[in-house]
């Protein structure tokens, strides 16, 4: 078993790290601050090839696997949260899902905009009364001759109201439940269709999240994502996706704290020496590492389990483990943080000291993308009714 990055792999961390700080760190604190969406990023990242970083060069991607996209993901997530939860939602949850399941017409005509950076994407599932509960969801698609109505509306989408299309989950046959379920690509000059103002929030500021509001909004029928009545499909094979991912994009907030502790730990002196060389700091400091590198390779392992396979969903084995994954990283990550901001003492409470970012960051991932306590009952579900997997 090599657990060692290919050479390809190296290079694109060195260089998405040094497209980060040279693009990004040095906006990153006023991204945060003034709660604005960096526009003028969003070009110069298709340009890198971050929005398109797995999604085919025949559509004007890179085609790199989830590993390498996660590994994207993780040097993104050390410098700007923010930044990399709205790149995350519009390549994984629009562009990589449009992929997957759509058919030639539609790849020809979102993902290359998607790439490039003149789209921005976004994904509707979660609803004000539906967010765990995926299925519970609301919204419904009556079919009129060539068009689908949709009604309803979806809460808390990263890019809502900058997205210029989204994937929508909605009820053709809400009586079927589950198996009553279609996806959508709505695009937003759609008749009906709009997007509220930006919410403000405690941790990824800059990053936008809003509504998305279906009145009586005419979607073309060749519109639909996969087949009708087969959402559920392609809900599942996106969420395992997104859950390793996501757990690549907290990753990197874990490994910030660090460097951050380290950095300051080194500089600060009490008591005529630096507070690193105490041995509760010390103490602190390794058990960040420790579970830091453990949640790695927990999410490395997802994001290949995942490429391996063509379906997610209940009874694969990258089910349990991309919950896993996301599950202990976040956990992680959040102890993490509130170490790092111990060690740095009252300085780490000011907004002076990029740990408070952090900070405010780390919660979003013990409950986006399902919540902790959802991600513990799908794990037991999974071991109850098919074992650990164990040789």
């Amino acid at each position: 078993m090599d657990f060692e990055l290919s050479n390809e792999q190296k290079m694109i961390q060195k260089n998405v790290r040094a497209f980060m700080v040279k693009e990004v760190g040095p906006i990153a604190d006023q991204i945060d601050s003034n709660d604005e969406f960096p526009f003028e990023l969003w070009k110069k990242m298709g340009d890198t090839g971050i929005l398109g970083m797995n999604i085919a060069e025949e559509y004007g991607g890179c085609g790199y696997g989830l590993l390498t996209t996660a590994l994207t993901m993780e040097q993104m997530g050390r410098i700007s949260p923010a930044v990399t939860l709205s790149v995350g939602a519009h390549m994984n949850l629009c562009a990589h899902n449009l992929e997957k399941n759509g058919n030639e017409k539609q790849k020809q005509r979102y993902l290359p905009g998607l790439c490039s950076g003149d789209l921005i994407g976004c994904l509707g599932l979660t609803e004000p009364g539906a967010g765990s509960d995926a299925v519970g969801i609301q919204t419904t698609a009556d079919q009129k001759g060539d068009h689908f109505i949709l009604n309803g509306s979806k809460m808390f989408i990263t890019n809502a109201p900058i997205a210029d299309i989204a994937i929508v989950y909605a009820k053709t046959e809400p009586e079927k439940g589950a198996k009553g379920i279609t996806a959508f690509i709505v695009e937003k000059e759609s008749q009906g269709f709009s997007a509220s103002k930006k919410m403000g929030k405690m941790g990824h500021r800059g990053s936008p999240t809003g509504e998305l509001v279906f009145n009586n909004c005419r979607v073309p029928e060749e519109n639909v994502l996969g087949k009708v009545n087969e959402g559920i499909k392609v809900m599942m094979r996106g969420l395992d996706v997104e859950r390793a991912i996501v757990a690549a994009m907290a990753l990197g907030i874990g490994e910030a704290a660090i460097e951050l502790a380290l950095k300051y730990s080194k500089q600060r002196h009490q008591f005529g020496n630096a507070i690193c060389n105490f041995q509760l700091i010390k103490s602190k400091l390794a058990d960040m590492y420790t579970e830091i590198e453990a949640a790695k390779l927990m999410v490395y392992r997802a994001a290949v389990k995942a490429d391996q396979v063509q379906e997610g969903g209940k009874g694969t084995e990258v089910h349990k483990l991309a919950a896993a994954a996301v599950l202990f990283t976040a956990e992680a990550v959040s102890r993490a943080v509130d170490q790092s901001l111990q060690i740095h003492g009252g300085y780490g409470y000011t907004l002076d000291f990029p740990i408070n970012r952090f900070y405010r960051d780390a919660k979003l991932y013990e409950i986006g993308a399902g919540t902790s306590e959802i991600r513990r009952i799908l794990i037991g579900n999974e071991l109850i009714r098919r074992g650990a997997g164990y040789v």
